[in-house]
């Protein structure tokens, strides 16, 4: 398939970010992605146990203090900021559904848990860039 170039004016709000904030905020998104495979691994190999870890520890309300979440949302518009509370909410309640799974095999709440994670990256990835 084809790459085509990213327009510079492509309708999102940028956010302006000090270089040091910027950086840090880069290398968490690229966390949150590696964590997003690693969960889907784990689903796919029916360690939902695991799944559930890597959701909590990387992506959910526990992360925040490890992801820097106090100072980022310093410079963030309050909307922003609300996206990505909510996406730390959505994995915490992916984490709860991945153990249910464990439990009875049901994958139909973790994989729409799941999802709920997602459509927050989405949701801020379309209204927002930074720089």
């Amino acid at each position: 398939f084809l790459l085509t170039p990213v327009q510079a004016d492509d309708g999102r709000q940028t956010v302006q970010l000090p270089d040091m904030m910027r950086e840090h905020m880069l290398s968490n998104m690229r966390d949150h992605l590696l964590a997003l495979e690693e969960i889907t691994r784990y689903l796919a190999n029916q360690q939902y146990d695991e799944a559930a870890e890597v959701a909590e520890n990387r992506l959910g309300m526990s992360s925040m203090d490890l992801h820097g979440a106090s100072h980022l949302g310093k410079f963030m518009p309050k909307e922003m900021g609300a996206i990505g509370t909510n996406m730390h909410r959505a994995a915490s309640r992916f984490a709860l559904a991945a153990q249910d799974a464990e439990i009875d095999g049901g994958l139909n709440k973790a994989f729409s848990a799941l999802s709920e994670v997602m459509q927050q990256c989405v949701a801020c990835h379309a209204v927002y860039k930074v720089h």
